[in-house]
């Protein structure tokens, strides 16, 4: 556990110092076009449903048509994948709910993903305690927490 513990803080802070580094060498980094926006859940805590908003493409949304690749996973703090949440509602051209969001091809816009609280495709409840949520969209990451309470 210590060995777990001490590899995570060199990571962190090897993470830290990088953009630093490559400042100092002359070197910017190239800027990200930003794909899309992960907003909090809602209710949060919640139990036993919650609700996702999410928006995919830049606020200009400078090509409608363009087809973004999407995925929303929860995973539990110990980075176990525990459900993949349905598509609730939107403003692109999607069939509406009912559609993982799971390689889901999408035009930009503003979406909100459904999840029951229901680990995998099972009837059981996942236990109370904290949750990550994963947005990916076109290969960029953005994650937040969320607190299911009983």
């Amino acid at each position: 556990m210590k060995l777990r513990w001490g590899a995570l803080t060199i990571v962190l802070v090897a993470s830290a110092l990088m953009p630093r580094i490559a400042n100092a060498q002359g070197q910017n980094p190239a800027p990200q076009r930003k794909a899309g926006a992960l907003k909090q859940n809602y209710p949060n805590p919640f139990n036993p449903e919650t609700r996702i908003p999410f928006s995919v493409g830049d606020e200009k949304c400078e090509d409608p048509g363009r087809q973004h690749r999407v995925s929303l996973r929860i995973f539990n703090i110990l980075s176990q994948l525990v459900a993949i949440p349905v598509l609730q509602g939107g403003t692109g051209n999607v069939a509406q709910g009912g559609v993982k969001i799971a390689n889901l091809m999408l035009t930009c816009g503003d979406y909100v993903a459904y999840w029951n609280g229901k680990f995998m495709d099972t009837r059981n409840e996942v236990a109370s305690g904290v949750y990550l949520y994963e947005l990916r969209i076109d290969g960029q990451s953005l994650v937040k927490r969320m607190l299911v309470t009983k």
